[in-house]
């Protein structure tokens, strides 16, 4: 099987492309038919030259991720999709419309190993990561759902797995989001969201200007590692640490999402105690019922 297009960071294609004697030039113009006219064949590329569609065809192929399934909620107005991958997997995002804009929750792996107490995906275990191709295929594939007109406007990578447990992909991903030949959306409406990776999380500040949500859900080290294993690894205090510096250089609030569970993490200390976090980090903290 050929590789998929997709699949190629803007660096590694245009790597590629002049490793193959094509010009500079061809890099952008395939850009923006892979990610903006989504295109399904080299074949529809007519501003590339046939020499270049030729040696892009012979190399790789283009495979667009398609909806599976959908379910829509009357409640809040929330689109599920079920994505099938080539290998059978299966992953999902979900469609958020509010006033304003239209979010769009997308996942980055296939499972996941955090194995937080409270989180569904974790009964899974991690079965893969994804690849740059499906996490742009899931915002490529909601995209044509939609009426002419009504486009995504934000993005959440807050569905299935830890991103930065794929964080080069991750990273090549968001590049392509954000970029004016490719998908052109802004930096300040996408949101990564972790378990708290500490060592990522600093990275994260470096090498992207998107925004930050840490799962945080409990407020003292013995409770946050009840709920969530990683703590072991990085403790509270890291993970905090981690944000104050991410949020400091980056210059954006950090969202902590907390949910809330009745009897484990809603006491009124707990209410202190997330204050006192609030207090060392610029951040706005999401309460989950």
């Amino acid at each position: 099987m050929k590789r998929n297009i997709l699949d190629l960071t803007k660096t590694e294609l245009e790597a590629w492309l002049l490793e193959h004697g094509l010009k500079k030039y061809a890099l952008n113009q395939i850009l923006q038919w892979l990610y903006q006219k989504r295109a399904t064949s080299f074949d529809e590329m007519s501003n590339v030259s046939k020499e270049a569609r030729a040696i892009l065809a012979e190399h790789f192929e283009i495979r667009h991720l398609e909806v599976d399934a959908r379910h829509h909620s009357p409640t809040d107005f929330s689109t599920k999709y079920l994505f099938r991958l080539a290998d059978g997997g299966s992953i999902e995002s979900v469609l958020m419309p509010q006033k304003g804009r239209t979010t769009l929750c997308i996942s980055s792996q296939v499972g996941c190993a955090m194995g937080c107490r409270f989180c569904r995906t974790a009964e899974m275990k991690l079965l893969r990561n994804l690849t740059q191709g499906e996490i742009l295929g899931q915002i490529m594939g909601v995209q044509r759902e939609l009426p002419p007109g009504e486009k995504i406007t934000n993005i959440v990578m807050m569905g299935m797995g830890e991103p930065f447990h794929n964080y080069d992909t991750v990273i090549g991903s968001l590049k392509l989001m954000t970029d004016d030949f490719a998908l052109g959306l802004s930096q300040r409406r996408i949101t990564v969201s972790t378990v708290g990776l500490a060592p990522e999380i600093v990275k994260f500040g470096k090498d992207s200007g998107a925004k930050l949500a840490l799962s945080l859900n409990a407020t003292t080290e013995e409770g946050r590692e009840a709920l969530m294993p990683v703590t072991k690894r990085y403790s509270l205090e890291e993970v905090i640490e981690a944000c104050r510096e991410y949020a400091l250089g980056s210059k954006h609030k950090v969202t902590f999402e907390y949910v809330m569970m009745a009897g484990v993490n809603d006491s009124i200390d707990d209410a202190k105690r997330i204050a006192k976090i609030g207090a060392r980090v610029p951040c706005k903290i999401n309460l989950i019922p």
